[in-house]
């Protein structure tokens, strides 16, 4: 049998001879990473043993580059790989610490789950839960909270759930609405932010959810990110970096000119509606960006008569000035996303 699929998607991978950084599209297997030039490659570039390996995250050997973790093998050969945002480069460097860990241990890898671990109902439907959760009337409210100089954005608190699991008579008590929150959070439905939360998730507890009023928490589709506070002497922002971060990624995007396609950072902020494309490789300023007010997004398909293609899941945004671009996602959902989240910005934006 082919080792399974834990994760995929786009980093940016230092060369190994040359001090060069490029995109990869790169998956995590059940005993190894494999990094592809293309998404749409049969065969891989190159691939990563896992067995006794270790992992250093975060890596701060490269100065200004951000998000960085480090694999180094048993032959002691370092692998670089940076990824897009940090919630991004937390979840690679959990997934693949659990498989190095499954390795050692003789395990298969699996999504951790709790109900066996402590009795959690059968007839609980998190699914439905998660939903309830995120009602705009009456769900948790998401919030903008500061700790150590930080700010996190559309977030909440462990106690802030427990509250609503009780209040919402999800739960009877508080301890089974722990248990009820530990299962959300190992399930994927919930997300830590900070580093108590973190740690919680990372330690040996018996429930990994914390109903702490310090510990915070996001819904994993809700545009969550976290910035440092900016004192008064920093340089008032453009206007069109003024807006709320909504979604960041990584997405093909084709050249106006040579019409070729190139792996690009991207990230949308609403209120003003702009969406900023960045080389993922490296520099803090855009390459180039989209006023979304007034735009155009829909969906193309990559052939018009029928044959498959390796430019699939497309979409093209039209701006109010006529202005196309062609983009290009991993995968059909990915698309629908940016997509729904661009159309919202477009709306709401100046």
């Amino acid at each position: 049998m082919e080792p399974k699929r834990i994760r995929e998607g786009y980093l940016v991978k230092k060369g190994s001879m040359f001090n060069t950084w490029k995109p990869m599209w790169v998956v995590l297997l059940e005993d190894g990473i494999e990094f592809y030039k293309k998404k749409s490659d049969n065969s891989p570039k190159g691939m990563i043993p896992l067995k006794g390996s270790t992992l250093t995250s975060p890596c701060q050997d490269f100065g200004k580059r951000m998000f960085v973790f480090k694999i180094t093998t048993t032959k002691q050969q370092d692998h670089f790989f940076q990824a897009a945002f940090l919630e991004e480069r937390d979840a690679w460097v959990r997934d693949i610490k659990k498989a190095i860990k499954c390795i050692e241990g003789g395990q298969k890898f699996a999504r951790k789950s709790t109900r066996r671990s402590i009795r959690l109902p059968e007839t609980i439907d998190l699914g439905a839960l998660y939903l309830s959760m995120k009602d705009p009337e009456k769900g948790i409210k998401e919030l903008n909270l500061e700790k150590d100089k930080k700010i996190f954005n559309h977030c909440f608190t462990g106690n802030c759930v427990i509250d609503w699991l009780v209040s919402n008579q999800s739960v009877r008590n508080r301890q089974e609405g722990l248990m009820i929150a530990s299962s959300l959070l190992n399930e994927g439905y919930l997300q830590p932010a900070g580093d108590m939360s973190k740690s919680a998730v990372d330690g040996t507890a018996e429930n990994p959810f914390l109903d702490n009023p310090d510990a915070f928490y996001y819904f994993p589709d809700s545009g969550f990110f976290c910035e440092e506070n900016s004192s008064d002497d920093d340089v008032i922002l453009k206007e069109e970096f003024r807006g709320v971060i909504i979604k960041q990624g990584c997405l093909l995007k084709q050249g106006h000119r040579r019409k070729n396609w190139k792996v690009r950072k991207f990230i949308l902020r609403e209120d003003p509606a702009y969406l900023h494309y960045y080389d993922p490789a490296g520099g803090e300023d855009p390459l180039g960006a989209i006023h979304l007010r007034g735009c155009v997004v829909t969906s193309v398909e990559s052939n018009s008569d029928g044959r498959k293609s390796e430019e699939e899941n497309l979409f093209e945004i039209i701006t109010a000035d006529e202005v196309h671009y062609f983009l290009q996602a991993a995968t059909p959902k990915e698309r629908t996303e940016w997509i729904k989240a661009i159309q919202v910005a477009s709306r709401t934006g100046k």
